[in-house]
């Protein structure tokens, strides 16, 4: 009897570990754009141990090397259960032989006798950059020797780009900033904004975990990324200005300094330079919209549809019944107002319910808009629900249309309990009035007299329970005049936070890591712990070196091995961007390190 049961046991949870274990996911990744005859990489990635990997032929690209494959498992405890996980990438380094969009079709792998395929992949592969430009951002970029020198507007500047220059009012117009750059740019922030005066503005949410990807531009290949995305609804008609915007940049360029040592030449030491970038004024020129406006036109410009329904149409009377009307399309659909219904006198018409279902988009505005309208017949007899209608202004054949409801025929039966001499005075919903309450009689019955209680007021209870509040009152003062203090003070609010905003970083880092893209592994990684150092000394990010870092952790008294940690992953991140054989071990191992040494500087600066 016991084996049974312990057999049971094991089958139980034998089955539930295979129902929890995560599907297997078989993904192929790629840059969007490439450059021609410039090396890139093509990864495979899935999360379970697989074999006889297959791929079709690589038509219009040439495989320089692999596939290598590398592999990494994580185990997590939470709440007493433990989770594994495994991920197997295999890698590809490719070149594109022409340019044009071409498409690398999906893989096949089988896992425990199981063939899964991957997505497919297009790729977009821009000319060679043109050797009559100016010289290269590398080359400019160790050109110089002082992060004080300028930056040309050639190698780094921003483009403000709009969806259309000639429109109508209300019709939604997209305007784009984007960032090119042949530099290194650490990051990029709006620093003044044009206030758009003369239109109403959505703007787009864009993702924080923004991707450089390439363009060629002028015969160059710019590092390309969408600062900032707004969709603008015109108010009036004319030419209206869309004013410059400004944006701060911090761009790392490497300093060349005379080479004492064979080493000196093989780490290079880097500077971050700011430099203000402007993207230029444009101006929108917005039509008047046609003169015959419908009647109940309210400004809606777009492509609208309309439906309705009724939840009855045969009921009793002082039964409820809900007209639903769905308004759905594209444009300005914030400016729709609810339809006007006339009902029939005698009905008990309640405030529509409208739910509005709008999302913003490059595309506009999109989504439905949902009105119910509930009302109560309070007699019976035959009505008539009038239609009703909204108008807009059709943006694709340039006229005015009107959308309209059906009319709806209702049979209300007499309700039970109902008179027709109320009916006949039943005008509207009015409160019930409660007759024959002017007149009281005279108690003649028994009754007690109580002694008069003394007045809560001035109690002793009372005096408590308006001190009590004063105290805390005073005390919740006293704790948030002190964390306005703190917060007013600028570098003591970044040191307090400068773990959390690394911890944040290490994060992304860990996914390049499981993802195997070496290159923006080290990147994340150098950002992560150059931030955490500016917040944690106070010193800008634009003006941070290695040699203030070890200058400024000496005078908290850090110890100089913890120092030479720092210094030793800034340098290992440098070198192994450019190195070929770094692996995922040796990535996991910085990895680990970094943590580590992040956690020692915090316990060593807690303790002084």
């Amino acid at each position: 009897m016991r084996l049974k049961i312990l057999f049971f046991n094991i089958l139980l949870i034998s089955t539930l570990s295979a129902l929890a274990e995560e599907p297997v996911r078989f993904t192929a990744s790629a840059p969007s754009t490439v450059i021609l005859d410039r090396p890139f990489q093509l990864v495979y990635t899935v999360n379970a141990t697989g074999k006889d990997l297959r791929t079709s032929d690589f038509n219009n690209f040439e495989v320089l090397a692999g596939p290598f494959e590398s592999r990494s498992s994580s185990y997590q405890i939470v709440n007493g259960k433990t989770n594994s996980s495994v991920s197997v990438s295999y890698t590809y380094t490719l070149q594109g032989t022409k340019t044009g969009t071409f498409t690398i079709p999906s893989a096949s792998i089988t896992v425990d006798g199981k063939k899964y395929n991957s997505n497919g992949l297009s790729i977009k592969v821009l000319p060679a950059d043109d050797n009559s430009s100016t010289k290269s951002g590398k080359e400019e970029s160790q050109a110089r020797s002082s992060a004080g020198q300028s930056i040309s507007n050639d190698n780094v500047f921003i483009k403000a780009s709009v969806s259309k220059t000639n429109v109508y009012e209300q019709e939604p117009i997209l305007v784009t900033y984007k960032l090119y750059t042949l530099l290194d740019v650490v990051q990029c922030a709006n620093k003044k904004m044009p206030d758009f005066k003369g239109f109403m503005k959505n703007e787009i949410e864009l993702s924080q975990n923004k991707q450089f990807s390439y363009e060629n531009f002028n015969g160059r290949n710019y590092g390309t990324v969408v600062l900032y995305q707004v969709l603008l609804f015109p108010q009036q008609a004319g030419e209206l200005k869309i004013d410059k915007a400004v944006f701060d940049a911090v761009i790392r360029v490497e300093n060349k300094q005379q080479m004492r040592s064979i080493f000196d030449d093989f780490f290079d030491s880097y500077s971050n330079v700011q430099k203000t970038i402007s993207a230029p004024a444009t101006v929108v020129k917005v039509n008047p919209l046609p003169a015959n406006k419908p009647a109940n036109f309210n400004g809606t410009v777009g492509t609208l549809s309309m439906s309705s329904s009724i939840s009855s149409e045969n009921i009793k009377a002082n039964d409820a019944v809900t007209l639903k009307i769905i308004i759905s399309g594209n444009g300005n659909l914030k400016l729709i107002q609810n339809p006007e219904i006339k009902f029939p006198d005698g009905f008990e018409v309640y405030d529509p319910k409208v739910n509005n279902n709008f999302k913003t988009n490059i595309n506009g505005i999109s989504g439905t808009k949902i009105i119910e309208y509930m009302f109560i017949p309070r007699h019976g007899g035959d009505f008539q629900i009038p239609s009703t209608e909204i108008a807009y202004f059709d943006i694709k054949e340039k006229t005015y249309k009107t959308l309209r409801t059906p009319i709806y025929n209702l049979k209300v039966q007499k309700g039970t309990g109902e008179g027709n001499s109320v009916v006949s005075s039943y005008v509207a919903k009015e409160d019930v009035k409660q007759l024959g309450s002017d007149i009281r009689f005279i108690v003649t019955s028994a009754f007690n007299v109580e002694k008069e209680k003394k007045p809560f007021f001035g109690s002793i209870l009372s005096w408590i329970i308006y001190i009590i509040p004063l105290i805390i009152s005073l005390i919740l003062f006293f704790v948030f005049q002190k964390q306005i203090r703190e917060n007013a003070n600028i570098s003591f609010v970044r040191n307090k936070k400068a773990n959390k905003a690394a911890q944040k970083r290490l994060k992304i880092a860990s996914k390049l890591l499981n993802e195997g893209k070496k290159d923006l592994f080290y990147e994340e990684l150098m950002k992560a712990v150059w931030n955490y150092l500016s917040d944690k000394l106070t010193i800008p990010v634009s003006s941070l070196t290695k040699e203030n870092v070890v200058i400024e952790l000496q005078k908290l008294g850090v110890e100089d091995e913890l120092i030479n940690k720092f210094v030793d992953i800034l340098n290992t991140c440098e070198f192994a961007r450019y190195a070929p054989n770094s692996g995922q071990q040796e990535m996991g191992n910085l990895y680990e390190t970094t943590i580590k040494t992040i956690s020692s500087l915090e316990n060593n600066i807690r303790k002084a």
